[in-house]
């Protein structure tokens, strides 16, 4: 497994001269979107969560030791409705006022194929952690003269795992408890 790992990042080594050691890498913000999908009453919508920060700790010759750290701030989510905003950043939803940040904490990746890999961590909504595999590729770029990774997935979180739902919300009538993330980050070494 090792050595696939290694054949799958050799381009990376070879376009950006890592040494073996843990490198960090950091979000850049202007290029890179968290979005996520959820349907009301049976209609598609979307949203963002904006000013997402996030620290890649990855050792190109020890990727099981990789580390992320990924903060989002529920305060800067953006839909194209003042009034869903009132009620996503309410008590019943998100609770912004005693819950401020989502986090994501990774602690281990493996490769599961040529430019996908799969992280190993826990997820905190709410003050509730919950364990969950996220699912990525990883390629690399040079973005406005800048050698960085574009990474991407698409996961499903369960709302109301994390006591996103209470009250009225916590019905599934209106909102399904499935919501979609989409994540396309661009990181470059800091």
């Amino acid at each position: 497994m090792r050595n696939l790992f290694l054949a799958a990042l050799s381009p990376l080594l070879l376009l950006i001269g890592l040494p073996a050691l843990a490198q960090s890498w950091v979000i850049d913000k202007e290029q890179s979107k968290v979005i996520f999908h959820y349907t009301y009453t049976g209609d598609p919508y979307q949203g963002e969560f904006r000013n997402v920060d996030a620290v890649f700790e990855i050792d190109p010759m020890n990727p099981g030791s990789c580390n992320f750290t990924v903060t989002i701030p529920i305060g800067e989510i953006w839909v194209d409705s003042p009034e869903a905003i009132d009620y996503l950043l309410d008590i019943e939803l998100f609770d912004v006022d005693q819950f401020p940040t989502a986090t994501f904490e990774a602690v281990e990746c493996r490769l599961t194929s040529m430019d996908s890999f799969t992280s190993n961590g826990s997820l905190t909504i709410r003050n509730v952690t919950r364990p969950m595999s996220f699912p990525f590729t990883l390629s690399v770029e040079n973005n406005d003269g800048r050698i960085g990774f574009r990474l991407n997935s698409n996961v499903t979180i369960r709302r109301l795992e994390f006591g996103v739902g209470q009250g009225y919300w916590a019905s599934t009538a209106e909102i399904p408890n499935d919501i979609g993330i989409e994540v396309d980050v661009f990181a470059y070494r800091q």
